[in-house]
């Protein structure tokens, strides 16, 4: 069984490879690996089911450490889609796409937000709904002075974690409305498969374009406070 960490210390530390048993079954925490080997330490969050429960990832509270290992590894991803422009979903998906924009070399990011300032526009807005935050009926909006960084550009669509796709199609519907498809589609985590079929009825052509870290699976329960995957 592994060593429980406390709740402040997940996501603090780039952990070397193969220092955590990557088969289970997992308690408190599912290591997730990077390509270079390197793991960082997911909490494990039961569902309400009591079944089943998925390794989590919170990226504005990472130390500077994780953040920028994480970054480092999708940016080479995202570089191969040659994108012109990043594109930052909120409110998470704005420190990833910021750090990833910052390591490419762009001189600033765009981010989208969720807050109504009194210049945006409706038109240029879409509804918008998380997993971690499912009764929160909010707009995604692109702030209209942004446009001519985007318009007619390669874009790149980052967040910080895609989970069960509603948010990412969100992003897509509104780059839709203004005429853009992205090029690719970061993230530091693909959590478990749920949101493959939410992309895949928005367009087939979307699940070739997407990478990410790394991606975790759905846990089953496998006895007291253990999980398999």
């Amino acid at each position: 069984m592994d060593q429980a960490i406390a709740p402040h210390e997940f996501w603090q530390r780039v952990h070397a490879p193969g220092e955590f048993d990557e088969a289970g079954p997992f308690s408190s925490r599912f290591p997730a690996r990077l390509d270079n080997g390197e793991e960082i330490a997911l909490p494990i969050r039961p569902l309400a089911d009591g079944k089943h429960a998925l390794a989590s990832l919170i990226i504005n509270q990472a130390s500077f450490e994780v953040q920028d290992a994480l970054a480092a590894d999708l940016a080479p991803k995202i570089a191969a889609f040659r994108p012109e422009v990043i594109i930052g979903l909120p409110t998470l998906g704005l420190t990833l796409a910021a750090a990833v924009a910052r390591m490419l070399g762009f001189p600033r990011y765009v981010p989208l937000g969720t807050s109504k300032k009194f210049w945006y526009e409706d038109a240029l807005s879409v509804p918008l709904s998380s997993i971690t935050t499912p009764d929160q009926q909010k707009r995604l909006y692109v702030d209209p002075r942004m446009l001519p960084l985007i318009k007619g550009k390669r874009v790149a669509l980052v967040d910080d974690v895609i989970s069960s796709g509603t948010s990412i199609v969100a992003g897509l519907s509104l780059m839709t409305s203004l005429g853009i498809e992205p090029v690719v589609i970061g993230a530091a985590m693909l959590q478990s498969d749920r949101w493959e079929a939410k992309l895949g009825g928005f367009g087939p052509q979307w699940k070739g374009r997407v990478v990410a870290c790394f991606r975790t699976p759905m846990l089953t329960k496998a006895g007291e406070g253990l999980w398999t995957s």
